[in-house]
């Protein structure tokens, strides 16, 4: 592609290039430290097969088969021998080898996984690299050798599937990261920490919100009380939001005949991740995948006019989905959830101002809760499979892109990167660190219209064939609740505390007028707890801390006379004492969806 720049725009263009030939001299450095770590544990570990290694997004992996369990201690003594390989500075040797020949000696040498690579690739030659002992079927590049690794480190182990598939051997993924200067690798493993700290699943429990039992299942969440109040919190506030933009609620099953998902084309493309039927008076049905074939029922039990459209249906519809129990995590990867679900039935014409104004909402929504930093992506027709005409695509993309101009958010065009069934828009957030989250999601559908055959009555009187839009603005409810407590460390804005205010008592003394407090301060809608434990009151404070509480308010008996409260916000600041109707005050005009500070 040629491209005709003015020179205002040469620092611009050669940024970029710049940052595209910083991004792939670390791909190779990723890559290679991924063979280093490899040469080192099959030296430490003989007997140790290996799999994959490839570069990823922050750094890189190996897949081992091994006996026993890598351990942290043993992630220190890989490190200190991987720091052994760099100092003797091995060169990256790179040759081909006839593939026959390969395949033979991967096998003679027990490693099962590269002969089963080498075996299935096309060509009669593969590529061999060679440094020190250590030998990979690898297509590289490569750096020039071992030393040129400076500044890495190994993180932690996981457990992955050959080939990502649960039926076949389980290995362990040993994940690591590098970098060109030392200061990148610093301020990673900082924000490593920072993440560690903030990690959903330990704040879950510190927090009493939620917990997954395996004698329940995995990825099945049980949500304790101050959790369900928490949700209740996102529901309500979703549900008015929906009918304030429009929205159509809907309910709907948790299960279907399974006739509707072959209709809907699920049972042929997304069987996998289905569960397995059950019968019920001789015909099969499933737990639902997805919320979609149910709402276009509903909107075919009666004709509909060009002057009804859009349509707007909006559910928060639990749905179930199998993933592999090695890639469950916390609320982030689960197996029942419930999702921020809607679609939208338009009339061609008004495709355009329909998706602004979806982006429109989502962009409000997400700010609400505290994110307004996104990375935005209009993913286009795949090249191969893809439903539809070409022109029909073409007008769909047009319209998204139009939509995504006039939000003057900057986007990136993920080429070739749609669903099958249509073009879309990903917005990702960003949250305190700077990690990047998918939640609001924009789908066109040329499919499910087609399939349930659905249509409205135009002007002229004709049936005609509406187009359809998916849109998620929060994703799932679990997923969501995950990235707002990692966002905010678990310390929810007022509006979102599942408890507000904690009240405690010094003493004995004070314990009719804390009760009378409490009950005051509910009356009100404020969310209350009366920490009535005979505690000193140091301790009481620490113990609300811990808890995330919004506010303490201390009650003794200068308090008490005057009918007052001492109150402490949260990361401990002292806002004196104030009279009770005062602090009610205080907290009504906090307690508003979108004031995401104390």
């Amino acid at each position: 592609m040629l491209y005709n720049h003015s020179k205002r725009m040469d620092p611009i263009f050669n940024g970029m290039i710049n940052k595209m030939r910083e991004r792939k001299e670390l791909d190779v450095l990723r890559h290679s430290a991924a063979h280093i770590m490899a040469a080192a544990v099959t030296e430490l570990f003989p007997g140790t097969k290996v799999a994959i290694g490839p570069c990823i997004e922050d750094g890189f992996y190996y897949d081992f088969d091994r006996t026993g369990h890598f351990t942290p201690d043993d992630l220190i003594k890989i490190e200190g021998k991987m720091r052994e390989i760099i100092k003797e500075d091995h060169l990256f040797v790179h040759s081909s080898m006839p593939k026959d020949e390969a395949v033979k000696e991967f096998q003679s040498k027990g490693e099962k996984y590269k002969a089963e690579i080498a075996s299935q690739i096309s060509d009669d030659k593969v590529s061999i690299y060679k440094s020190g002992n250590f030998i990979d079927l690898c297509k590289g590049p490569h750096v020039h050798s071992t030393g040129k690794l400076k500044y890495f480190k190994l993180l932690s182990v996981a457990g992955a599937y050959w080939r990502g598939d649960f039926s076949k051997e389980q290995l362990q993924r040993i994940y690591g990261t590098a970098f060109l200067a030392e200061q990148d690798l610093e301020n990673y493993l900082t924000k490593v920490e920072e993440s560690q700290k903030r990690d959903h699943r330990k704040l879950g429990k510190d927090l009493d919100l939620f917990s997954v039992n395996e004698a329940i299942g995995g990825g099945l969440v049980l949500w304790h009380p101050k959790g369900a109040i928490l949700r209740n919190i996102i529901e309500t506030y979703w549900k008015n939001f929906h009918i304030e933009n429009e929205y159509d609620l809907l309910f709907t099953p948790h299960i279907a005949s399974e006739e509707l998902f072959r209709i809907s084309g699920h049972l042929q493309t997304y069987l996998e991740n289905m569960y397995a039927s059950m019968e019920i008076e001789g015909k099969p049905y499933r737990v639902k995948p997805m919320n979609c074939p149910m709402h276009l029922m509903i909107y075919k039990t009666k004709f509909h006019s060009y002057r009804e459209l859009p349509v707007r249906y909006a559910e928060l519809g639990t749905v179930y989905r199998f993933e592999k129990s090695g890639v469950l995590h916390g609320l982030l990867r689960v197996r029942g959830f419930t999702q921020d679900d809607g679609h939208i039935i338009v009339a061609p014409k008004q495709l355009d101002e329909e998706m602004l104004r979806v982006f429109n909402m989502a962009v409000d929504c997400l700010k609400t809760f505290g994110f307004s930093d996104y990375k935005i992506y209009l993913s286009t027709r795949p090249e191969k499979k893809y439903v539809g005409k070409i022109e029909d695509w073409e007008k769909a993309q047009n319209s998204i892109e139009n939509a995504l101009k006039k939000t003057g958010y900057d986007y990136e065009v993920d080429e070739g990167g749609g669903a099958f069934y249509g073009p879309k828009i990903d917005i990702k957030i960003k949250d305190a660190i700077g990690g990047l989250w998918q939640c609001s999601t924009i789908q066109f559908d040329f499919n499910l219209p087609e399939r349930f055959d659905i249509s409205y009555i135009d002007s002229s009187g004709k049936r005609t064939r509406p187009y359809m839009i998916h849109r998620a603005l929060l994703g799932s409810l679990e997923r969501f609740i995950g990235v707002l407590l990692e966002h905010y460390e678990g310390a929810l804005p007022l509006w979102l505390s599942p408890t507000q205010v904690t009240i405690a008592n010094i003493n004995e003394a004070q314990y009719e007028y804390c009760k009378k407090l409490q009950q005051n301060l509910k009356k009100h809608g404020i969310r209350v707890v009366f920490n009535d434990k005979n505690e000193k009151i140091g301790r009481k404070i620490r113990e609300n801390a811990i808890q995330k509480i919004p506010y303490i308010a201390v009650v003794g008996n200068r308090e008490m006379y005057a009918d007052s409260v001492a109150i402490r916000a949260r990361r401990n600041k002292d806002l004196g004492v104030m009279t009770v109707e005062n602090f009610i005050s205080l907290i009504k005009e906090k307690n508003i969806p979108g004031v995401n500070e104390l």
